[in-house]
């Protein structure tokens, strides 16, 4: 029996030689995987249901007749198992060549190659060749199962992860195999397409190339690519990811591990929507603009300038009003560094209590990861302090009793009567990535860094502290010591450092130009990167205290957790 209490030694079992613990239920996949051994697997993921259909789990276990699945065999005490003897190497070649028998073997061309389970697996116990010669059996390829997820049918292995992932993770079964033995395929539903919110993440779930991005196809080889972690900034999620890039152009963002926030998964708009304005040659800011003194009316009149000049235009016109007359419109968007320092330069420099930002709800929270709260970093500002605006305010801009405006990537066209609010601001100042529907209308234009180009967190809805990193470059790129993007050839010895190609944006990380501009009138905040702002936040702000980028890592940390560590 394995029946046993806290006092008791957890039962045992051997792999390959190793002596490892175990829980009662656990199968050998589980106890394997959770002691840092990899067996090779296709169906089974430690978030679905056990189908049992690849067979590449086999192992040997002593005193039993035949093969067992690893998946699915749960452990005895004193269990004895192999994963590399002589039989259990010839049952994965056994299934290794079934499964290629069909396999169309179109590597070169197919999206996955790379990061393929398949390619990887053939190459390592695989027999290097095939006694199948008869003609592979063709399929359809290129269907289009949803908006935004394609299907080989040739390469599809049946692993059936695509058809639990839906049923037993989204709830909304919408595959499904049909035909039998060599003929069977996936198919939707009738009358039914894949197009729940989450419907992308079945691309990594696919062990092969069998079902790819629609938006990502052939757009880049993953071996000319680098990644870099990172957050979605979609929702007040804040779902951990990857951004992939080639030649300093994000490619894909695609979902990574962290069981406290996102599990496995990320939703479609997360992935289609929060990178594709980083590199839009058409909307990004790529220079410091200022609105000429003689310049009236409709017409834009914005015109290129050098940073130390747009800087010294907008202190001019700070110097133009009384403090109360002046506000600061801080953005859910931007990061806790930038908010903060936005913050200190209101407050201790201008000396005004008029800072607020725009909140931006839409419909409500699902039952997976999506939040009706659009914004990344609302619940940061409300720890800083920094509350949303309100009807006293617009009431305040609307009566021209605020006068200047300093807006920090976000825009006023998300307010109601924006045309009203518009005609009474005299100055505008906005502090943005991209250009946006009532930017011409600004006095002044700072370009920004996005997300993918800087330092910084973010604190989800679930107060948690998650770290953004650089993943493009800017002009003003700002590495901390130790910093960089990953290459896919650095396995190979070869790291690739894509940090100077492709097109650069003349932006700046928003809180080094507002501490310029604090030293332009004689301030010196002391930062010289975004972690002396973070170290600031967690010395000054008791929600924070004690809290570092260590510390944080690549997980995040929930506020309050480092405070109660050290009391």
């Amino acid at each position: 029996m394995n029946n046993f209490t806290k006092n008791q030694i957890m039962p045992t079992f051997l792999l390959d030689g190793k002596e490892l613990e175990f829980k009662p239920g656990q199968t050998i996949i589980e106890a394997a995987k959770a002691a840092g051994i990899e067996i090779p697997h296709f169906c089974w993921h430690p978030s679905l249901s056990v189908a049992g259909n690849c067979r590449i789990c086999l192992v040997e276990v002593e005193k039993a007749p035949k093969g067992m699945i690893a998946c699915a065999t749960q452990i005895n005490d004193g269990m004895v198992v192999h994963t590399n003897s002589p039989k259990a190497i010839a049952m994965r070649n056994a299934v290794m060549e079934f499964l290629l028998i069909n396999h169309p073997l179109d590597c070169p061309i197919c999206d996955e190659a790379g990061e393929c389970k398949l390619q990887d697996y053939a190459y390592k116990y695989s027999i290097g060749k095939s006694r199948f010669d008869e003609t592979k059996n063709h399929k359809d390829k290129r269907v289009e199962l949803g908006p935004n997820v394609m299907f080989d049918q040739e390469r599809c292995i049946s692993c059936s992860r695509c058809i639990r992932y839906c049923e037993e993770v989204v709830g909304d079964p919408q595959l499904t195999f049909v035909n039998r033995g060599e003929k069977v395929t996936i198919e939707t539903f009738p009358g039914k397409k894949l197009d729940n919110p989450y419907s992308m993440n079945v691309i990594e779930l696919c062990p092969v190339g069998a079902l790819t991005s629609r938006d990502f196809r052939f757009r880049a080889r993953v071996w000319d690519m680098s990644h870099t972690n990172s957050i979605c900034t979609g929702c007040a999620r804040g779902c951990n990811m990857e951004v992939w890039v080639r030649d300093n152009i994000v490619k894909r963002l695609i979902p990574r591990e962290n069981m406290d926030v996102n599990q496995y998964w990320m939703c479609d708009y997360g992935r289609l929507n929060t990178y594709k304005f980083i590199n839009d040659e058409n909307t990004r800011v790529n220079s410091p603009m200022m609105r000429e003194e003689n310049v009236t009316g409709e017409g834009s009149g914005l015109k290129p300038v050098e940073w130390d000049d747009v800087i010294a235009r907008i202190i001019s016109e700070i110097k133009n009003y009384r403090s109360d007359e002046i506000a600061f419109i801080a953005s859910p968007y931007s990061t806790l560094e930038d908010n903060f320092v936005l913050q200190r330069f209101a407050k201790e420099i201008v000396g005004t209590d008029n800072i607020v930002y725009i909140p931006n709800i839409q419909g409500e929270d699902d039952k997976l990861l999506l939040r009706a709260d659009k914004t990344p970093n609302s619940t940061g500002l409300n720890l800083l302090g920094i509350e949303p605006i309100n009807t006293k305010f617009i009431d305040k801009l609307l009566s021209r009793q605020i006068k200047m405006v300093y807006v920090l990537n976000d825009s006023l066209g998300r307010l109601e009567r924006t045309e009203e609010i518009a005609k009474a601001i005299e100055v505008a100042v906005l502090q943005i990535s991209n250009f946006h529907e009532y930017s011409h209308k600004a006095t002044a234009i700072l370009p920004a860094s996005t997300y993918a180009e800087i330092n910084g967190t973010f604190v989800n809805f679930q107060n948690r502290v998650q770290r953004i990193r650089p993943a493009v470059a800017s002009l003003e790129q700002e590495r901390l010591p130790g910093e960089f993007s990953v290459s896919r050839l650095d396995k190979f010895g070869s790291h690739n450092d894509r940090w100077t190609k492709g097109t650069r944006y003349n932006a700046r990380p928003a809180w080094k130009v507002i501490c310029q501009a604090a030293n332009a009138m004689g301030h010196d905040f002391g930062y010289t990167n975004t972690e002396d702002v973070f170290d600031d936040i967690a010395a000054k702000v008791p929600a924070f205290a004690g809290m570092s980028y260590d510390q944080i890592g690549e997980l995040g940390m929930v506020v309050g957790a480092a405070e109660a560590v050290t009391a």
